[in-house]
């Protein structure tokens, strides 16, 4: 299924695109939201499932609906750095012996169209499509990959979004350049697991300005989806809602020559991940 959530931010309500790929149904009938709790819920899920082959929900008239993030109540946002081989090469860095591990706060999220603001001081705002993993069951010291895939409930498009000097050069960790107000579009789909039989083949691909610049696969990544959760696990617990930003493909400003092409007000960013559908933002000043 490809659950999401439709309205004014701050009040979105649940929905779900049906198999024609292009009619919205109304899911507030059936359930209060699209979050973690939905997602642990199997009774909840397959009763989705029946009133969508029947095609008993209501349609919803998409013209001028806005599209919010695709998951509710977000209880964290971990992130996994230089996890592709072309991304590490492509800035120098050597390849991660163990997953890297930063957090963005749950609200940096956006919807996948919303307007992302270019940070006061900023000079070096950069793009990173990504696979987003929506974990649907709690994960606690789990035992191998295949119990991590078994965690995961749904897969999304995630924009991490990082301003490159905050992170890298005024000291600390990454999270100042990574938590600015909204540099975490997420959606359009909430895409349940059932429907991404291998996590490890998905292509993904970012414009700026309608200029490619990212044109990567999944299979290029370190550490695969099912390990990441793995891993993740053994250091904290991963509950229904949680989010994993599993990693960016090379071609980002970061890892091009002089003068960087960084991101300014005006700049347009349009991202993809195959069958997870596609994002497009308008970056403004903060």
């Amino acid at each position: 299924m490809k659950l999401l959530r439709v309205g004014t931010a701050g009040a979105e309500r649940p929905a779900l695109l049906d198999q024609d790929g292009t009619t919205l149904r109304d899911l507030s009938s059936l359930v209060k939201d699209v979050d973690g709790a939905l997602l642990a819920d199997d009774a909840a899920l397959d009763r989705v499932r029946s009133a969508a082959a029947s095609g008993e929900l209501p349609v919803l008239d998409a013209d001028g609906l806005r599209i919010g993030p695709p998951l509710g109540r977000i209880g964290k946002i971990v992130c996994i750095g230089l996890n592709y081989h072309d991304h590490a090469a492509e800035t120098g860095a050597e390849i991660p012996t163990e997953p890297i591990i930063f957090f963005k706060a749950p609200d940096t999220v956006v919807g996948p169209t919303d307007t992302v603001l270019v940070p006061r001081g900023s000079r070096k705002t950069d793009w990173e499509v990504e696979l987003a993993v929506v974990i649907g069951r709690t994960a606690r010291y789990l035992d191998s990959a295949e119990e991590g895939l078994a965690h995961v409930g749904g897969y999304a498009i995630s924009h991490d979004v990082s301003e490159r000097e905050f992170q890298i050069e005024r000291g600390g960790t990454w999270d100042k350049g990574k938590n600015c107000e909204t540099f975490n579009p997420l959606g359009p789909w909430l895409v349940t697991s059932d429907e991404v039989p291998d996590p490890q083949a998905l292509p993904l691909r970012l414009k700026v300005n309608g200029e490619l610049k990212q044109d990567g696969t999944t299979a290029d990544q370190i550490f695969g989806v099912g390990e990441v959760v793995r891993y993740v696990s053994q250091f904290m617990t991963l509950y229904p809602g949680d989010v994993i930003n599993t990693g960016t493909p090379a071609g980002v400003a970061l890892g091009k020559p002089e003068p960087k092409p960084y991101l300014r007000a005006g700049d347009v960013v349009e991202l993809e991940i195959e069958g997870l559908g596609s994002q497009r933002q308008e970056f403004k000043d903060a």
